[in-house]
């Protein structure tokens, strides 16, 4: 299934203070501010879900929409830093190593979010200089779909 958007559209877990902070990361080195933002436990999130046949409250993972495909997991995040350029783009050659491979550090990291960074009750406020570049609010409560 295929999604056209104009800007890749990056899903989190919103309540992730690890996910948070790699939001933040690609805002920071996002110069030409391409990428979009939403919450996976947004209206958003739960439609490009649906609409890519992924389980309705997947938080476990970064989602990247992109040139009509869909991107999980650590080829999400390698897809992300080739577009933030710079030195960041050279993280793109691990794209070599197999998925399932680059996903075991993915998922260890993605299993112990929660304890090793901490965990908010709602999701992100963005600040008003990035906030055109989030697709919806993302200030509901214990990062329950809305």
């Amino acid at each position: 299934m295929t999604m056209k958007t104009n800007h890749p559209i990056v899903l989190f877990d919103g309540v992730c203070n690890f996910c948070n902070s790699s939001i933040n990361f690609i805002i920071r080195r996002d110069r030409s501010k391409i990428f979009r933002f939403a919450p996976l436990q947004s209206e958003t999130g739960a439609k490009v879900l649906r609409q890519f046949g992924l389980p309705p409250h997947w938080v476990e993972t970064i989602v990247l929409v992109e040139d009509g495909g869909c991107y999980t997991r650590s080829t999400a995040a390698l897809r992300i830093a080739r577009r933030l350029g710079g030195p960041w783009s050279i993280l793109y050659v691990l794209r070599v190593i197999p998925a399932a491979a680059r996903d075991i550090v993915y998922d260890l990291i993605a299993r112990n979010r929660y304890r090793w960074f901490g965990r908010k009750d709602a999701c992100m406020i963005p600040t008003q200089e990035v906030r055109e570049r989030f697709l919806e609010g993302v200030d509901h409560p214990q990062g329950r779909p809305v």
